[in-house]
């Protein structure tokens, strides 16, 4: 299981960049694609909705089940991973790259720092 030692995770397994210029990607882990197996389907959140931290804001389809991915952060959709709607399969080879979901200009920078550092989320995958 890959965990990238400069991100941050919410312990509903999504992740999130340091904040550039107030913006952070964010993608679902290694450990969430792997649950989930084979992804055939994704539905992105409109550019420009505001979220909370923790609202569903997109949903990743999987030959298993669909499940909701929150934000990790507060603020407002600035770009989708366009790509993933004729390519959802990327979220499984390429988790934490070409599978990234949206990006946020987030509202709260100081919340990044609340998000779980990586040996913090793999305490979290470990117990599932």
């Amino acid at each position: 299981m890959k965990i990238p030692q400069e991100l941050r995770f919410a312990a509903s397994h999504e992740w999130a960049t340091e904040p550039a210029d107030g913006i952070v990607t964010v993608g679902i882990t290694d450990f969430a694609q792997d649950q989930l197996g084979d992804v055939v389907f994704v539905e992105l959140p409109e550019v420009g909705r505001t979220l909370a931290a923790g609202e569903a804001a997109a949903v990743v389809e999987s030959v298993k089940t669909a499940s909701d991915i929150n934000a990790p952060l507060a603020g407002e959709v600035v770009e989708v991973n366009g790509a993933l709607l004729d390519a959802p399969e990327a979220i499984n080879t390429d988790a934490y790259g070409e599978g990234w979901l949206f990006r946020l200009r987030v509202t709260d920078g100081d919340a990044w720092g609340g998000l779980l550092d990586a040996d913090a989320y793999a305490a979290v995958a470990e117990e599932g």
